[in-house]
């Protein structure tokens, strides 16, 4: 069995990708690799070898963008109850470094350094990306169980009620 990073999305469908706290129609949200922001998210998309937004048929497209929507506001609800200085929810389809489709959902606090708080976050530094002590890990588990029960909330809710 390969190392589940190497094809997030096949390793996804396949159960094998610990970073899924839910799945949903068209996407799968994950937490991030690194919780530097703590609340760091990703939607990942379910459909194989799709590199980009506009590789989806529109409507898939809009099923997509329906789930990233989703979980940016679980991270949001999850991120602005855990910490008073959270500022915002950053979300970002880039696909320059890794060739499948995914949405960056980044928090976004006050407690920033302010060179960098108004920035996108690929301004941090390179250790940040590196550290140990913000990689994901055992200590993120509470966290990602706060994003799993808010997006299965909101999933219910009149304002996003689907089953999917």
């Amino acid at each position: 069995m390969s190392d589940w990073r190497g094809d997030r999305v096949r390793s996804a469908i396949e159960g094998r990708n610990p970073t899924v706290f839910a799945e949903l129609g068209s996407a799968f949200a994950v937490i991030g690799d690194v919780q530097f922001l703590p609340g760091y998210s990703l939607a990942l998309t379910k459909s194989p070898g799709v590199d980009r937004l506009t590789d989806l048929p529109r409507g898939e497209r809009v099923r997509f963008l329906a789930d990233v929507d989703l979980v940016a506001t679980a991270v949001e609800a999850v991120c602005a109850a855990r910490d008073p200085r959270y500022r915002r929810t950053n979300v970002e389809i880039l696909g320059n470094t890794h060739h499948f489709l995914h949405a960056h959902i980044w928090p976004r606090y006050d407690w920033e350094p302010g060179e960098i708080v108004g920035k996108p976050v690929w301004v941090y530094p390179d250790d940040r990306w590196r550290d140990p002590a913000t990689a994901l890990g055992r200590q993120h588990e509470e966290l990602r169980a706060a994003l799993a029960a808010e997006v299965a909330r909101l999933r219910v809710s009149a304002e996003y009620g689907y089953n999917a």
